[in-house]
This record gives C-alpha cells, sequence and structure tokens, in this order.
C-alpha cells in the first residue's frame, strides 16, 4: 500500500563525477524500518535508472513505506565517467550506498539489483555491513561470476524469469541451493531477462519476501 512519496532529481557525487539520481521519500513521518538502492542494467545495452524491471522493483519496495534510491552508473544518462566494465561501477553502487546511509542514519538498507546491476550490486550489498538484505533479479549467471555470494550470509531474495536469456535458470537453482544464509528462489513462468508480461509478478514477489522481514502483514 503505497502512502506517496516526496520524488527529488539531483546528482550525488561519485568517484569518477557527477551520478544521476532519484530518490523517493515516503510522505509518512515514521521511521522506515530499512532504506533501499536499486541497480540498474548494463548500460552499453540501454540500461538506466529509468528501467522497467528497476523501476517495478523500487514500486515495490517504495510501497512497502521505505525511502528509495536509484542511480545511473557513470557514462549512463546524465552521470558523468566512463563505462568501467564492472570496476569503476563497483565504486558508484559504494558511494550511493554512503549517500542513503548519510541520509538515513541508523536505518539497515536493502540492496536490490537487476542483471549487471545484480553482479555489481550485489558484491557491494555483502561487503558492507550497513546492507542487510539483498534482491538478485535477473541474475546474469551465465556470463557473471557470482562466487562471491559463497561467502554472503545475509538473506538473499532471487527473482529470475523461467526463460532469462542471460541467466539459465538451472544454474541459479543450483546457485541458490548452494549459498550460506537464508535464501528464496521465485521464479516467474514464461519470461525472458524483462519480465515482459509479468512483470507484476516481480512485483509481488519483492514485496512479499521484503514486506515479511519488516513485519508487515
Amino acid at each position: 500500500m503505497s502512502h506517496g512519496h516526496q520524488s527529488k532529481n539531483f546528482f550525488l557525487p561519485g568517484p569518477a563525477g557527477k551520478l544521476e539520481a532519484v530518490l523517493w521519500t515516503p510522505h509518512a513521518k515514521a521511521a522506515s524500518k530499512s532504506a533501499a538502492l536499486v541497480c540498474h542494467p548494463h548500460p552499453l545495452f540501454g540500461g538506466t535508472l529509468h528501467n522497467k524491471v528497476v523501476y517495478q522493483a523500487a514500486k515495490a519496495l517504495d510501497g512497502l513505506g521505505m525511502p528509495v534510491l536509484r542511480f545511473n552508473f557513470r557514462g549512463a544518462g546524465l552521470s558523468q565517467g566512463k563505462h568501467d566494465r564492472g570496476r569503476g561501477e563497483l565504486d558508484d553502487a559504494r558511494a550511493a550506498v554512503g549517500f542513503l546511509a548519510a541520509e538515513f542514519p541508523e536505518t539497515p538498507m536493502l540492496l536490490a539489483g537487476f542483471s549487471f546491476g545484480c553482479w555489481v550490486g550485489l558484491r557491494v550489498g555483502c561487503e558492507d555491513a550497513r546492507v542487510e538484505r539483498l534482491v538478485a533479479i535477473g541474475a546474469p549467471v551465465n556470463n557473471s561470476d557470482f562466487s562471491y555470494l559463497r561467502k554472503c550470509t545475509k538473506a538473499k531474495l532471487f527473482v529470475h524469469g523461467s526463460n532469462d536469456e542471460h541467466g539459465d535458470v538451472h544454474k541459479v537453482r543450483r546457485m541458490v541451493e548452494d549459498l550460506p544464509g537464508k535464501n528464496e528462489l521465485v521464479v516467474v513462468d514464461g519470461v525472458d531477462h524483462f519480465f515482459a508480461g509479468k512483470i507484476e509478478e516481480l512485483g509481488a514477489a519483492i514485496t512479499r519476501w521484503t514486506g515479511a522481514a519488516l513485519g508487515h502483514d
């Protein structure tokens, strides 16, 4: 249930220059139980903070009454800098986590990422003690190394399309079974990497898992 939010478009200071960002803050003054960061897919393939999947994830988290930050990696949208094949982008994501932590001190964080944003973002989320839970959307396991997750004991939700062309669902299933901590995999049937036609199911999975974790009904 969304109580509405304020939306602020701004630039946050990143390691390679300014990063274009959008922050949604709930109108309700009650202290949020969590703050969220959502990382977007591959910039060289048109990925930005306005990507439909990223927007859907942000909307689900916003509906739970938490502040949600999205930003463009270096070289995407109006963000400064050049694409750095995931290396510099780790520092971009760290800068975004730092911004969120400063803006909402003492508030645990959730970090969600889609595709390239999942591979980069979760690595940052795993290593930062302020991030308590992770949401992996369309994890591109076919061509990205997710071995760092084997050391990550944080609670993780994986939402994946059964026909995802960048992440073989069987590979994802095997990976999730072997991970430490509490992990859940939700497979959305009959959709590709972008959840085309069933994007609401992605939002519903995030709402249910996160809501349960935060103690919502």
